[in-house]
């Protein structure tokens, strides 16, 4: 469960390392897998000139806002056969206006429930569906 002040790992190449998250996008206190949350990313990569130069790489600096959708969370799920799946940190993928990844790859694995609420272009790109 995220709520208000978590942080979270970027798992995409999109230049972020940490966010921060800072609204949770339905109304409840908290967001699971598959939910859209507001984050303030915390930690970035350092962008040389040779990236910034190329139109491909995401300038994503420290102390931008942007949506993301949480992929794995510390607190387990239930699957609907009864096992319960609990991973070791919280993820998150950073995401555009248009509700695509910002990133071109995914760096992890990330959990099935994002199939069931429609977030597929996120489970395409990732390389291990848990």
């Amino acid at each position: 469960m995220i709520q208000l002040k978590s942080r979270l790992n970027v798992i995409d190449n999109s230049g972020a390392l940490i966010a921060e998250c800072i609204k949770v996008l339905r109304n409840a206190r908290s967001a699971g897998i598959g939910d859209e949350i507001v984050v303030a990313v915390k930690k970035a990569r350092p962008i040389s000139e040779k990236t910034s130069s190329s139109l491909s790489a995401a300038k994503i600096r420290k102390g931008d806002v942007r949506r993301a959708v949480i992929v794995r969370t510390r607190k387990e799920i239930r699957r609907p056969d009864g096992r319960y799946v609990r991973f070791d940190d919280n993820a998150c993928v950073l995401l555009n206006n248009q509700q695509q990844p910002l990133g071109s790859r995914i760096l992890g694995l990330v959990a099935a429930e994002l199939r069931f609420k429609n977030w597929v272009k996120i489970v395409s790109l990732a390389p291990r569906v848990v």
